[in-house]
């Protein structure tokens, strides 16, 4: 079955990743259209090891015959687009926070609700939450599945590439600067404060009650893809690191459950890599994180202030984003739509990170402001 693919938003951190993953899995294409503002035109960005795509402008775009879009260009623009793509009849894979809370579009992470995306029809769009709520969602299900969960209390630490290419230069410019004696303000555009050497409280505008709108997404997310009745508390911070996300998360159940209990759970669990090793470089962190599909779980504990209560560290890579073995074509075949979650739904599985085997997951930063290819 080859689809013909759009994706929007293609020089982008995400779009360039998306673009990368349909070339590296093999996903059957027809072909691909990269898309993007008029500033775009003429870029070239990669598909692949061996081709190149020419930028194509978003506005001027005619969508007949595309029969998925995947779109990462801004909420902004999905709220402009999204009606010219689904009334030409393609199916749209929103990577924005524009349709997510809409009931009648599907919230999807594959590994967690993947019986949500058949309802896709309704709008012909489907959601996936923001980078920081699909690595913990992961995390979550299968001990909500086994305990019953009640109330979350979690802390981030969002790389900047989180924030766009401009938020990696930023933080590039900002520690070179350090060290050549450069004023920190000539490098500061999208941080409200500097980045480099220092952590920010902040990601997203403020809201009334004093939490920032990532805080509130984490919280409204994890309520409509795993239970309404989820208690979350979310403090959300970014910090100089390039490239993924960690999360320390304390988690209060209904049931009684011991570490080894949740370990186990964990470790049956499509999608989630356990590295829990009670001795140094027994944890994963985000660069080691970085370039790889699974979420990674780690320092699992019970919390002895309260009851039923478990403490864990939440490492992922924000950019990759297709953390689960693709199950498109195990579905009715009015429901396969490739493409699902972030970008695609991935293939391998890590099964085990001894400590011997880490320093093979590396770092691929790149070039400043360009997603790893």
């Amino acid at each position: 079955m080859s689809i013909k693919y759009a994706v929007v938003g293609a020089t982008g951190n995400v779009g360039r990743e998306m673009l990368q993953i349909l070339a590296e899995k093999k996903i059957p294409a027809k072909d691909v259209t990269a898309l993007a503002s008029e500033r775009s035109v003429g870029v070239e960005v990669t598909y692949g090891e061996d081709d190149v795509l020419k930028v194509d402008v978003l506005s001027d775009f005619d969508f007949e015959g595309t029969d998925i879009v995947l779109s990462s260009a801004g909420a902004k623009v999905s709220a402009e687009f999204a009606s010219r793509a689904t009334d030409a009849g393609a199916v749209i894979i929103d990577n924005t926070s524009h349709f997510r809370m809409d009931p009648d579009v599907p919230l999807v992470v594959p590994e967690v609700n993947p019986g949500a995306i058949a309802g896709y029809g309704k709008k012909n769009i489907i959601a996936n939450p923001n980078c920081s709520t699909i690595q913990m969602v992961v995390a979550l299900k299968p001990l909500h599945d086994l305990f019953k969960i009640e109330r979350v209390v979690v802390s981030t630490y969002q790389s900047v590439s989180g924030a766009g290419k401009e938020a990696m230069d930023e933080l590039f410019n900002q520690t070179r600067g350090v060290y050549v004696n450069e004023p920190e303000h000539k490098f500061r555009e999208v941080f409200p404060k500097p980045i480099a050497f220092n952590v920010i409280p902040q990601i997203d505008v403020f809201m009334e009650d004093g939490s920032t709108k990532e805080e509130w997404k984490m919280m409204v997310e994890t309520k409509k893809i795993l239970d309404p009745k989820i208690k979350v508390s979310a403090t959300c911070v970014r910090v100089p690191v390039f490239i993924g996300h960690a999360e320390a998360v304390n988690v209060q159940f209904a049931k009684s459950v011991s570490a080894d209990e949740a370990r186990a759970a964990l470790r049956n669990a499509p999608g989630v890599t356990v590295v829990d090793h009670r001795v140094e470089e027994g944890y994963v962190t985000p660069s080691e994180a970085a370039g790889e599909d699974p979420v990674y779980v780690s320092r699992i504990r019970e919390d002895p202030t309260i009851e039923n209560g478990i403490n864990m560290w939440v490492v992922a890579d924000n950019l990759q984003g297709r953390r689960a073995q693709r199950r498109a074509d195990q579905r009715p075949a009015d429901q396969r739509i490739y493409g699902e979650g972030r970008v695609t739904a991935a293939a391998s599985r890590v099964s085990s990170l001894p400590g011997s085997t880490r320093q093979s997951i590396a770092p691929n930063f790149g070039p400043p402001g360009q997603a790893r290819g």
